[in-house]
């Protein structure tokens, strides 16, 4: 019987270093695998939408292979649809450009009545503003087209998507036994716990973001239509779908429709009322909707999501801003799975509220058969 070598103790000096050079490494190989790992996840969040429907179209006997394509074809469906309607809607604006030249023009006469009312020399800067201003609506056309040239090897990433999530649901028995090779000093119990809680997570994430986007589209279509706004719906759901981006992605949503009303109405007190429309949307979102919805299912603390969202944001920008929270929520099921962990996974939930003290021995005597119960009921788990 051959004796193990003991066990190598580190200093604690030594440990840090190498978990501080550890987190370098994954973030530097996070930062220059971007444009592989973020259709990777993106194609992981995509398919635990899709699953419920693939393994229900399985038990009704349908080929996994069948309802795999089945899935993917529906959903590609639904955003050929949504993308049509964002085309029409496009499509109408390059109608509205005239009307935007001659009310940006209009602005600018008075501004230069003003200045020239108030002795004030801006004749000069008010010309070369107009000069930009027409220069720039004239050339819009070229401007999108470059950029949508420039975004021809993202828009090619996409477009394996559903490659990725035809495997991903295709492999996921495979997928599963290798996470009980690697981890095969645990239960494998444990392990479908702790799958079953990243499903969960993500699953509820994904849904309830789209339910809030949904009755967010419909606050703020209601809201522009009562001001009279000309495509109302397109810009309401526009800024819902700017709460991708968590905190400021409404208010960001809110530029957009506010400059075209700008542009297109006498009375510039409404553009000012879009944005009001759209701000309290973001505290009826922020207060009510999200957290009722999505719930406690992403139970991150405030001032770890801002974290996270900055960190995730400077290492994948936009895809890391939508990507972060979920993610986050990932690593947190990890962290409490794991012993050495749980602080950390401590460290991102929600701060526990402080329990009221013991005035007196009667009262603790009182609490003592809860808290057995409750300590009875963590060792059962365990």
């Amino acid at each position: 019987m051959q004796n193990r070598s003991p066990e190598i103790q580190l200093p604690p000096y030594a440990r840090l270093t190498c978990i501080l050079i550890s987190l370098v490494i994954i973030v530097y190989g996070l930062s220059v695998l971007q444009e592989t790992l973020v259709p990777l996840v993106f194609a992981v969040m995509f398919s635990a939408i899709l699953f419920p429907l693939c393994r229900r179209l399985e038990q009704w006997g349908v080929p996994r292979v069948g309802a795999i394509l089945i899935c993917i074809t529906l959903a590609l469906a639904i955003l050929y649809g949504l993308f049509y309607l964002i085309s029409i809607q496009i499509g109408n604006f390059t109608q509205e450009g005239p009307r935007l030249l001659k009310r940006a023009n209009q602005i600018l006469d008075q501004l230069q009545r003003y200045a020239d009312t108030h002795n004030i020399d801006r004749r000069r800067v008010v010309a070369e503003v107009r000069k930009y201003l027409n220069s720039s609506l004239e050339n819009a056309g070229t401007v999108l087209t470059s950029t949508l040239l420039a975004t021809t090897n993202t828009l090619s990433t996409i477009a394996l998507l559903p490659l990725f999530i035809f495997f991903f649901l295709l492999y996921r028995d495979f997928f599963k036994s290798f996470f009980y090779k690697i981890f095969g000093h645990t239960r494998k119990t444990k392990v479908d716990v702790v799958f079953s809680q990243i499903y969960t997570v993500v699953k509820d994430y994904l849904v309830g973001l789209v339910l809030v986007i949904i009755i967010v589209g419909i606050l703020n279509t209601v809201g522009l239509l009562i001001l009279g706004v000309d495509y109302a719906v397109f810009f309401g759901f526009f800024g819902a779908f700017m709460i991708l981006i968590p905190y400021v992605g409404i208010a960001i949503g809110s530029v957009l429709p506010a400059l075209f009303t700008l542009g297109t109405h006498p009375n510039p007190l409404v553009a000012l009322g879009v944005v009001g429309v759209f701000l309290f949307v973001q505290v009826l979102e922020g207060n009510f909707i999200t957290p009722y919805i999505v719930g406690s299912k992403v139970s991150i603390n405030p001032l770890a999501a801002i974290i996270v969202l900055i960190l995730w944001g400077q290492l994948w920008g936009l895809p890391g801003l939508i990507l972060a929270l979920p993610l986050t929520a990932i690593l947190k099921v990890l962290f409490d799975a794991v012993d050495d962990l749980k602080p950390y996974g401590f460290l991102l939930g929600e701060a526990e509220k402080p329990r009221p003290p013991i005035k007196n021995i009667q009262e603790l005597t009182d609490q003592l058969p809860e808290r057995v119960r409750r300590i009875g009921r963590s060792d059962v788990k365990k």
